[in-house]
């Protein structure tokens, strides 16, 4: 029996969106389909929320006399689309279908962190066990060799400049915030408070790096070069490393226009070929770009480059280890439609790895996961205001919706508590 596919009932380009424009189908996928449909009834009838059908029909561990409580909903249109989807491919189905708007949600983040809290336990443990024998495999070309990781940063971050200054501040930070407050005071976090929220985040890590005048710094991952700016703005003489041509375009810039192009470098390179001897190594939620894989040889790198008596200072979304362990051979949504090659550590994969393969150690680390869950919600914010200019720019419909997924996504994981994001510091064991 094989899966073949048929014409989704959007209006995808099948060439931009074959995942989307098409619906897998044929007998192997009808058996897949049934299989999916009683996993997610299942599913859905033990957690805290709705699923509605267009047809009247309603699951979930919610009665239905709660109609309307403000309880998390999900809506599905088109069952016979969803299910196939999710028979075929588990959850890059569920995304795709969501793109697909095979379902939708009054709350999308809500939904998805219903199903976060519970990720452990939503398919049955007999068939986790066999989700290597059904579910797609990471592609090789994804993997992050030297030769594939320019192509796999290249499919994010080079999407348009443009595109991600409309929903970031103007400091142009991709990574989490770190607010004035905790507990319920970041619920209050507005946009006014964002730009400071991220120069606090690095003046952080810069300070526990010790970079101050004379310093030499290597940062790992541009982005588009805050990061580097603030350090030569204490008198460090900076080396910063991209794979992004775009990112590197911009960062070279805003280098210029603050006068520093006699004390920051922006280099076109992967991390492995940097030489040289630097007093701090500064990298802002790279670590996950890089695939469980090479995360010895990133660290291994690392400490060849750390001079004498210098210090590491990392940011690094981080995941539950057992589920790490778990997951760390899936090929999932994320990967397939915003970050291929990608992987998020644990804690203990981070201290394991740095003491089995070099002479770092961490000394302190600072968890953050609340913060992150308010980056996103204020990007999501923002993001939302401005549709008119993302399509302006020439991302059609099908694009702000994989968009929008992907920030609810990964703003649900920090709300449920199965993502966490950590702020660490090393230097040298004696």
């Amino acid at each position: 029996m094989t899966t073949t596919v048929t014409r989704s009932s959007t209006d995808a380009d099948p060439q931009d969106w074959p995942g989307i424009a098409f619906v897998p189908s044929g007998p192997h996928n009808r058996i897949a389909a049934a299989l999916a449909e009683k996993i997610f009834v299942a599913a859905v009838n033990r957690l805290p929320m709705r699923v509605t059908y267009d047809d009247g029909t309603v699951h979930g561990g919610i009665p239905r006399r709660t109609e309307g409580s403000g309880v998390p909903e999900m809506r599905i249109h088109r069952p016979g689309d969803f299910f196939a989807r999710l028979g075929d491919s588990g959850l890059i189905g569920l995304g795709e279908s969501y793109m697909a708007k095979d379902w939708t949600a009054p709350d999308l983040t809500a939904v998805i962190e219903v199903f976060a809290q519970r990720a452990a336990h939503l398919v049955p443990v007999p068939l986790q066990k066999l989700r290597g024998l059904y579910l797609p495999k990471p592609p090789r070309r994804e993997r992050n060799t030297t030769a594939n990781t320019r192509s796999n940063i290249s499919r994010h971050y080079d999407l348009s400049n443009e595109l991600f200054a409309l929903f970031l501040d103007n400091t142009m930070s991709y990574s989490s915030a770190l607010f004035d407050g905790a507990g319920p005071d970041l619920l209050e976090a507005r946009w006014e408070d964002f730009a400071p929220a991220q120069q606090r985040k690095i003046d952080r890590l810069l300070d526990q790096a010790d970079v101050g005048p004379g310093s030499r710094v290597l940062e790992i991952g541009t982005g588009w070069g805050e990061l580097a700016l603030r350090a030569a703005r204490r008198g460090a003489e900076v080396v910063t490393v991209t794979l992004s041509s775009e990112q590197k375009r911009l960062a070279e810039e805003r280098i210029a226009e603050a006068g520093f192009t006699d004390r920051v470098r922006v280099e076109l390179k992967d991390y492995r070929a940097v030489e040289g001897e630097f007093d701090a190594i500064v990298s802002v939620e790279m670590i996950e770009a890089v695939g469980y894989e090479y995360w010895g040889v990133y660290f291994q790198t690392i400490d060849r480059l750390l001079a004498p008596g210098g210090r590491v200072a990392i940011q690094a979304i981080t995941m539950p280890h057992e589920r790490m362990l778990a997951t760390r051979r899936s090929y999932t949504w994320i990967h397939k439609y915003i970050f291929p090659g990608g992987f998020i550590p644990s804690v203990r994969a981070i201290e394991d790895i740095t003491d089995r393969y070099t002479s770092l150690r961490v000394r302190e680390r600072l968890s953050m996961g609340d913060h992150y869950a308010q980056t996103l919600r204020l990007w999501e914010e923002r993001f939302l205001a401005r549709l008119d200019e993302v399509e302006a720019l020439g991302f059609d419909e099908i694009f702000q919706r994989m968009w929008l997924f992907y920030l609810c996504y990964c703003r649900a994981g920090f709300q449920a508590g199965y993502l966490d994001v950590q702020q660490l510091i090393f230097d040298r064991r004696p």
